[in-house]
């Protein structure tokens, strides 16, 4: 009994994480934590159990992880966190070390917290902070529970709850009120959801903190409610509108009250959330240039404030479009900013040649490569795989060695999670990887990581390690000069037309990949899985690969199908065109039945985690609601149709699919079939002197060519979101037939 005693008292953070994974894992590992001049894990070999040692709980956690992958051949992810360890762990034959230079390595991007994360309880977010842990994530952002902090400091400024309610976005819109878009939109909040937040964050720090990482809690950007003008007296910039919706307004630097705002937000914050030495504050996020405004003074007093709470501080701002705008940065002092390049892979501002390249970088300042890899949480196989590893290992070049100076790590910067799990893999390992290596010998033993299977023979693959190298040649290496932002966007998603390419306004999608390629992976992929044996530790990533890899091939597929329906139309093959777009609604349905079969990949791990977080009716109603307009219209009707944002966050998901998607594109074709056999059979009182009579030769040749129909979209997709009927996270059937399925109908058999 005192034995067990002395255990208990002596477990370590990561000894609590091994519990997590596997209950008794903990004594299979022994634990050391060993100082050093720079981050390094270690992994040997002490009789029948497995040292990991590190100078940091987290590098120490990564070890634990390295060592699952690379000699256990079991990998953690966010859809499994837990795995069956064998009785007796394979011995480490020869003592490993890995060391890095970059001791910095940042997560989340504030859109994570809304797109991925706005309903997450605190056993969801104990899974992340494993996964932080075991992937070297030792500076997060930690925003939960930011707008408890203005509630208490607007109406110590005499706001009332309901302005307050009007101000402070709902749940799923936190992430763009935060970062100065937009007001109330999708609130107003219940009282008992600032009482859970509070008390989430104050979970997740301490977590974070007993595993030796440093959050990034939310400073003061200047933002204040547009009306505060009106209601405090402030000098304040013209809010504006951000694609429709209501701005708040900055609050002028040289404002009396500016330093006593910021301290009274400072104080609200430490009272709920204690000090950190990083605060997060993007002023003038996504904003054109303001000539009424001093940027380098409003630099200087954020920084100001901020350095009255805690001197050692440092201000973490994304480099984003803007942003940190150099009139703003260029007085700072090196040390106190540091920047996080937030879509290095694709358009570094750091490094490599792109569109937003800074000639000068950020000069004095220090900054983070980050992987951004998605917008908007969409469902879709996408990667950048030689140019993350050309822009990465390109730092190392002669001509940029005062810049490599002040990279200080790397950061996962995604706006939703849960996706791609291949690349925040490969990212998460390039600080222990010194030497640039291909994507083909990483892919060999990521395979063999994730299904715990390899071939013998590297000149022999197996089917799924082709599959994946097909992958890793094709979908997952968007080339540079493509600047799209995230998937290849699925025409099931996008609002119908004649022609039909992006599903959102802002993806900049452009075709790099054949189509072929993932049909092929798929069609490998399904082969592999089957020739594996049934109850391999491993089956859950198995399933959940198959699923989406089949889903992309079928998503690409699709659009092909469009492509002949549409040229049916065009063509005015009348029956080819219904017999073509029947098989397209065919497959968008079929799609919905792959998915179902997968519960990451059904609408309702979504709604019903919005709904656990209502404590009545009319708070379940709301959150609902949130998550339903996210995923859809985004906004209201303006912001749908001309506000650019409907769509944004789509996805490839089951019940989406068939309540939401089906629905649009059956009316679509429907509306077309009409008009052609409106054609075939024109009404008698459109012949002669009809409606067209007095028309232009211009006109009527317009009227000629093939015409698009009108419909109100908006009028049919604002009823969804109202709605409430039930979607279930509950998986119905089997992943590998239904794959089968999918693949026999797209081989046409």
């Amino acid at each position: 009994m005192l034995c067990l005693l002395a255990m208990t008292l002596q477990a370590t953070p990561i000894d609590d994480l091994l519990e997590r994974i596997d209950r008794g894992a903990s004594r299979k590992f022994k634990i050391e934590m060993k100082k050093a001049d720079r981050d390094f894990f270690e992994l040997d070999q002490a009789g029948r159990r497995v040292v990991v040692r590190g100078n940091s709980w987290v590098n120490i956690a990564v070890g634990v992880n390295w060592y699952l992958k690379y000699h256990a051949g079991i990998h953690l992810c966010w859809n499994q966190m837990q795995a069956k360890l064998p009785d007796v762990l394979p011995p480490v034959k020869l003592r490993e070390r890995h060391e890095t230079g970059l001791t910095l390595r940042y997560d989340f991007n504030y859109c994570t917290f809304s797109y991925s994360m706005a309903f997450w309880d605190w056993e969801r977010w104990e899974r992340e902070l494993d996964w932080m842990a075991l992937h070297g994530v030792n500076l997060p952002l930690a925003i939960v529970g930011e707008e408890c902090v203005w509630r208490n400091m607007l109406l110590r400024l005499g706001y009332s709850e309901e302005e307050i309610g009007k101000f402070i976005a709902g749940p799923a819109f936190l992430a763009w009120w935060e970062m100065n878009n937009l007001e109330g939109w999708g609130g107003p909040l219940p009282l008992t959801w600032y009482a859970r937040q509070e008390q989430l964050q104050k979970q997740i720090l301490k977590r974070m903190k007993e595993l030796d990482m440093h959050p990034v809690l939310p400073g003061y950007c200047g933002m204040v409610p547009h009306d505060a003008r009106q209601q405090l007296g402030l000098n304040v910039s013209d809010a504006g509108l951000w694609n429709g919706f209501q701005r708040p307004a900055n609050l002028m630097p040289t404002d009396e009250r500016f330093d006593e705002i910021a301290a009274l937000y400072y104080e609200e914050l430490t009272k709920l959330f204690g000090k950190s030495d990083y605060y997060s504050m993007d002023p003038f996020h996504e904003s054109h240039d303001d000539a009424s405004i001093d940027y380098a003074e409003s630099g200087r007093k954020l920084m100001a404030a901020m350095k009255r709470v805690n001197p050692k501080a440092v201000w973490v701002v994304q480099g984003w479009t803007e942003n940190p705008r150099p009139q703003m940065a260029d007085p700072m002092k090196a040390g106190d900013l540091l920047v996080l390049d937030l879509f290095s892979e694709c358009r570094p501002m750091f490094g490599a040649p792109s569109i937003w390249r800074r000639d000068v970088g950020y000069k004095q300042h220090d900054w983070l490569f980050c992987l951004l890899e998605n917008f908007g949480a969409n469902v879709g196989l996408h990667g950048r795989m030689d140019q993350l590893l050309d822009n990465f290992y390109g730092l190392q070049g002669a001509t940029l060695n005062a810049q490599l100076s002040t990279l200080k790590g790397i950061g996962f910067t995604m706006e939703g999670s849960e996706n791609n799990p291949v690349m925040f893999e490969l990212m998460s390992e390039l600080p222990w990887r010194p030497e640039k290596f291909t994507k083909e010998e990483w892919i060999r033993g990521y395979v063999r990581a994730r299904y715990g299977v390899s071939s013998p023979v590297a000149a022999h693959p197996s089917p799924l390690e082709k599959a994946w190298l097909l992958l890793a040649n094709s979908i997952y290496n968007c080339p540079a000069g493509n600047n799209q932002q995230g998937p290849h966007e699925s025409i099931f998603c996008g609002r119908p037309s004649l022609n039909n390419f992006q599903a959102s306004s802002w993806s900049k999608m452009k075709n790099y990949y054949d189509p072929a390629s993932t049909l092929e992976a798929a069609r490998l992929f399904l082969e592999g899985v089957e020739g594996v044996a049934v109850g391999n530790a491993t089956h859950n990533n198995l399933e959940y690969d198959l699923v989406d890899i089949t889903r992309q091939a079928l998503a690409d597929q699709a659009r092909l199908q469009y492509q002949h329906a549409i040229a049916d139309y065009k063509a005015f093959a009348f029956e080819s065109f219904k017999k073509d777009s029947e098989r397209f609604l065919h497959m968008l349905l079929l799609q919905d039945s792959l998915l179902s079969t997968r519960p990451e990949f059904r609408l309702g791990h979504w709604t019903q985690a919005a709904l656990r977080r209502g404590t009545t009716a009319e708070e379940k109603k709301l959150y609902e609601w949130n998550a339903r307009v996210q995923i859809t219209t985004w906004g209201n009707r303006y912001c749908a149709d001309t506000g650019g944002l409907r769509d944004y966050a789509h996805k490839e998901w089951q019940g989406l699919l068939r309540d939401f998607y089906y629905p649009r594109w059956k009316a679509y074709f429907d509306a077309l079939q009409a008009q052609m056999e409106a054609q075939l059979h024109p009404q008698p009182e459109l012949l002669g002197a009809g409606p067209n009579a007095n028309k232009t030769a211009s006109e009527l040749f317009a009227l000629a060519l093939p015409q698009e129909v009108k419909i109100d979209w908006y009028a049919m997709e604002e009823p969804w979101t109202l709605r409430q009927n039930t979607y279930t996270a509950e998986p119905e059937g089997n992943p590998v037939a239904m794959a089968r399925r999918v693949m026999d109908f797209l081989s046409g058999e």
